[in-house]
C-alpha cells in the first residue's frame, strides 16, 4: 500500500511539473534560458479609472501621475531581477498633480502558462478628459486634480498557452528565447479581482457638464470584486528570421459584485455583467546574443454599474524599452 501511495502521488507531482516544461521545436524557438541575459530597460507603470454613463455617452477618465523609470536587470534560468529608478524631472506635477504609488505589477512567462499579478496602491489623480467635460476649464492652465482619491488594485489573470512548442512569450517579454519563424497559440484561463476607489468627496464632479450624468446620482467610493473566463489568440511575426512584431489579444466573460458608498443616502449593491480585455504588444529585433524592443501590456476590466446604464472601468499596465544581451556560460552558475 505504501509503494501503490508514493507511486501515484509521484505521478500527479510529475503532471503538475509537466505544466511549466515543454521541448521547444528548435525550428522556431531558440532556448537561452540557461545563459546570463543581462538588459537596460525604460518602463512606466500604470493604473487608471473611468465612469461610463451609456445613455448620455460621456464619461469620466481618472489618470494618476506616473514617473518613467529606468533601470537594469538580468534572467538566469527561474530567476529573474529588476531594479528601477524614477526620473522625476519627466513629470509634470504642476499640470497633473502629485501621485504616491505601490505597484507590485508582475508578469510571469512560463512556458505553458502566463500569470499576471497587480497588486497596486496609488493616491493621486487627474481627470484627463476634462475639456468639454467640466464647466469652467482652463485648457491653458492644470488638469483638475483630485489628491485626495486613492485606489487599492489587487488581481490575479492566469492563461494556458496551447502552442507552446512553437509560439514565445518569452522571446518578447523576457529576453531569454529566440523565436526565429512565424507562429501563434490559442489561449484560456481565469480572471479574480477586487478593487477600491475612494474620495473624500464624490467621484463625479460637481462641476460636470451634464449634471444628469449617472442619472445625478452621486458617490464617494466604489468597491467592486469580479470574477471572469478569459480565452484569445496571440501570434509572433517574424520577418528575415530577426524583425518580429508579437500581438496577444484576450476577452473575459464574467460576473462582479459592486458596492457604491454614498454620503447621507442608501448605498448601491448589485451583481452585474463583467467584460475583461488583457493586450499585449511587442515589436524589435532579437538574435541569440542581441534584443532590442518596445514591450506593452494592458488589461482593462469592465463592470456594469448598480446604476441603470453605467459602467465602471479599471485597468493597469506597464509600458517597457528593453535592450538585452546574452552571455553564454562555459559553467553554469546553479
Amino acid at each position: 500500500m505504501f509503494h501503490f501511495a508514493r507511486s501515484q502521488s509521484s505521478s500527479f507531482i510529475d503532471k503538475i511539473g509537466s505544466w511549466f516544461q515543454t521541448e521547444n521545436d528548435t525550428a522556431y524557438i531558440e532556448d537561452h534560458t540557461k545563459d546570463l541575459t543581462t538588459r537596460f530597460f525604460g518602463s512606466r507603470k500604470y493604473n487608471y479609472y473611468n465612469i461610463f454613463d451609456r445613455k448620455r455617452k460621456t464619461e469620466v477618465m481618472y489618470r494618476p501621475n506616473t514617473p518613467f523609470n529606468v533601470g537594469f536587470g538580468f534572467n538566469y534560468k527561474f530567476l529573474g531581477i529588476n531594479v528601477a529608478f524614477n526620473l522625476p524631472f519627466i513629470n509634470s506635477t504642476d499640470r497633473y498633480g502629485k501621485t504616491k504609488a505601490i505597484d507590485l505589477q508582475a508578469h510571469y512567462y512560463l512556458r505553458k502558462l502566463v500569470v499576471d499579478f497587480y497588486g497596486q496602491r496609488y493616491k493621486g489623480y487627474y481627470i484627463a478628459n476634462s475639456r468639454g467635460l467640466l464647466n469652467g476649464f482652463d485648457e491653458k492652465g492644470p488638469l483638475p486634480v483630485r489628491p485626495d482619491i486613492r485606489n487599492l488594485n489587487i488581481g490575479m489573470s492566469v492563461e494556458y498557452i496551447f502552442n507552446d512548442k512553437k509560439f514565445s512569450y518569452r522571446a518578447a517579454y523576457l529576453q531569454n528565447e529566440y523565436q526565429k519563424k512565424s507562429a501563434g497559440s490559442f489561449l484560456i484561463g481565469g480572471e479574480l479581482f477586487t478593487a477600491k476607489m475612494k474620495g473624500d468627496s464624490s467621484l463625479i464632479p460637481r462641476n460636470i457638464t451634464r449634471q444628469d450624468f449617472m442619472n445625478g446620482i452621486t458617490y464617494s467610493a466604489t468597491s467592486i470584486f469580479s470574477v471572469a473566463a478569459n480565452a484569445g489568440y496571440a501570434y509572433t511575426f517574424v520577418y528575415k528570421q530577426h524583425f518580429f512584431l508579437t500581438l496577444s489579444l484576450s476577452g473575459g466573460l464574467g460576473t462582479n459584485y459592486t458596492h457604491l458608498l454614498r454620503h447621507h443616502a442608501n448605498d448601491f449593491r448589485k451583481f452585474g455583467l463583467e467584460l475583461n480585455t488583457n493586450v499585449r504588444a511587442s515589436f524589435g529585433y532579437n538574435s541569440s546574443k542581441y534584443f532590442a524592443g518596445i514591450h506593452y501590456v494592458n488589461l482593462t476590466t469592465r463592470s456594469q454599474s448598480p446604476i441603470e446604464n453605467s459602467w465602471q472601468s479599471i485597468g493597469a499596465g506597464n509600458f517597457r524599452i528593453s535592450l538585452a544581451r546574452r552571455f553564454g556560460l562555459k559553467r553554469q552558475l546553479f
